[in-house]
Parts: C-alpha cells; structure tokens; sequence
C-alpha cells in the first residue's frame, strides 16, 4: 500500500469537498476551489489553483470571484508578487455564517416569498379547497419566515462566543 502523503490527503479532501458543495448545490469547481484554499499552508495564485485542480483561467477566475462576493475568501497581496493571491476564511464559525447568510439570500428569501404570494392569492378565493390550500401556504410561509430569522440572527453573530457553544450542547 502507498505512504500517504500530505498531498494525498489534499488531494482526497478537494475531491470530496467538490462532491459535497454539489451535493448542497454549489458549484462543484467552486467547492473545490474552496477545499484548495481551506487546505493551503499559504495564500494560492490563480495559477496555483488552475494547476491543483486543472480547470481553466476563466473557471478558475469566476469562481474564485463568487467565494471573495461569498466572504469565504479573501484576496491578499503577497510582497514582491505582481500576481493577485488568495487565501479561505478558516475560521469555521465565519464559515458557516457565511454560507448562512447566502443561502437565505439565493434560497429561503425567494421561496418565502413565492410562498406568501401564493397564500395571498388563495386567500382571496372563497372555495374550501382554496381555504384549506391558504392555511397549508400559510403555515409553511410562517414556518420559512421563523427559519429566516433563525438563519439571520446565526448569520449576524460573526463574533458571537456564546451561540457556538450552544449549538454544541445541542
């Protein structure tokens, strides 16, 4: 059996990590890029993730753009470097409120909305299958809507000690 290596490991990790962000509806290669950069030692240049995964410059470019507008990474400049670097955020509790914070932006706040307008509109219908629908829309609306603020008070408590341990004992 091969000696794993440090690279081996890393190696596995992006790999896995590209399969779980698609699994949750991220973009494979962002997710991979993600698992580069959570797992280097030092900032990593565009040319340095192009090589660790084989995507291509603009593949590499737009996603890397996407986790900087995510705040999962961070544009750094290295001294006596004219290329642009980058580094993951690798505090996991910043992590998570994160994602939180993009996933109630690209997903719970649409639906929520979707769901009220629905429950809108078949609130002013008077049969009772309409009635019935209306109360369904509307118990789902309310259950989003205290999910939202749930995610947003998680989402906001960057520097919150208290809420982590919490969730531990949960």
């Amino acid at each position: 059996m091969p000696a794993t290596t440090t690279a081996n490991v890393l190696d596995t990790f992006i790999r896995q990590w590209g399969a779980l962000g698609s699994q949750w509806g991220v973009n494979r290669t962002m997710a991979m890029i993600h698992a580069c950069l959570l797992g280097a030692s030092r900032p990593l240049s565009t040319d340095d993730i192009m090589a660790l995964i084989g995507v291509s410059r603009g593949n590499a470019n737009t996603n890397l753009r996407e986790l900087v507008d995510w705040s999962l990474v961070y544009r750094v400049v290295v001294p006596g470097e004219r290329k642009e670097f980058f580094e993951a955020e690798k505090d996991v509790w910043k992590i998570f409120c994160a994602v939180a914070r993009e996933r109630k932006r690209r997903e719970t706040e649409p639906a929520l909305t979707v769901l009220q307008s629905c429950a809108d509109q078949a609130a002013q219908l008077k049969d009772p299958e309409a009635k019935e629908l209306h109360r369904q829309l509307a118990a789902l609306a309310d259950f989003l809507s205290l999910a939202n603020t749930v995610m947003e008070k998680i989402a906001s408590a960057d520097q919150s000690r208290v809420l982590p341990r919490l969730l531990k004992l949960l």
